[in-house]
């Protein structure tokens, strides 16, 4: 039996298992056992797990994988976390340039743990219409947004998202047939000019998490999509802390210079047992 050493970061309680994979040391990791590693009960307890891994051309490459085991395209809060545990590491200085699934991304240490990632360009956004589900509790509400920030959200505007069962209607949003195969993360916002409170309940996860990076961004621009306010920035707050979302509107559809800031923090370290 060996150990497999980790570290355990969290960004606006959207927490993560990071491996530092530079010498393939972690790379016998398979679907069961991330999940396993990721149980809050039986394992070290993960919302996902990330490999540092090194690729030529880029600063690291981040693989992710969500709480089950499965291979996620991109995270939005784990992109920041790991881009912290990096500084942390030497491997970079104030600024990064890393691989993940979804394409290239860059970062900037604003401070030790407050990190500044800059996030896929959004080309397509559209209305999602009668989502009969969240009638039911908000009256004269029918249609979403849908769109993809790194990976599939759909947003929901309501007057209060504390009277939303995230967990019930979440799950059932989440396997709706129009964004099957792959299915969607959910989001309920309720907006206040350029703040926006929001609840997300995320893929892969199976459950409703205390902050999500992407869905934050999805929510800021799915907010100036729809209401057409102008807002060019937008403080997000999650169960877990506040990010801050900026980018610049192209045309109706398409918005660059994405960014996504806010906290990231080293909560332990230590070894797992390994078989």
């Amino acid at each position: 039996m060996g150990t497999l050493g980790f570290q355990k970061w969290q960004g606006a309680g959207n927490d993560f298992i990071i491996i530092d994979n530079r010498e393939n040391q972690a790379n016998w990791l398979n679907q069961e056992i991330i999940s396993r590693l990721c149980d809050r009960h039986f394992g070290i307890g993960a919302d996902g797990l990330m490999l540092i891994s090194q690729v030529a051309g880029y600063d690291f490459e981040m693989q992710y994988y969500n709480s089950d085991g499965c291979r996620a395209e991109m995270c939005g809060n784990g992109g920041r976390c790991i881009a912290a545990m990096a500084h942390e590491l030497g491997m970079i200085g104030k600024v990064a340039r890393f691989l993940t699934t979804d394409g290239v991304h860059e970062a900037k240490v604003i401070r030790p743990d407050w990190i500044r990632l800059k996030m896929k360009e959004v080309e397509k956004v559209e209305e999602v219409e009668e989502v009969e589900e969240v009638e039911e509790v908000e009256e004269g509400l029918s249609n979403g947004v849908f769109l993809n920030t790194g990976v599939p959200h759909l947003v929901l505007f309501v007057d209060s998202v504390d009277r939303i069962d995230v967990e019930a209607l979440g799950r059932k949003l989440r396997f709706d047939k129009r964004f099957a195969p792959a299915g969607t993360n959910v989001n309920f916002v309720q907006v206040n000019n350029n703040n926006l409170i929001i609840r997300t309940y995320e893929r892969g996860v199976e459950s409703e998490t205390l902050a999500c990076g992407t869905g934050n961004v999805a929510a800021a621009i799915a907010s100036e999509w729809l209401f057409k306010t102008g807002f060019s920035e937008y403080i997000c707050h999650a169960a877990g802390g506040d990010l801050k979302v900026t980018f610049r509107k192209e045309s109706d559809v398409r918005y660059t210079e994405i960014y996504l800031e806010g906290p990231a923090t080293k909560v332990f370290e230590g070894r797992y047992l390994t078989p």
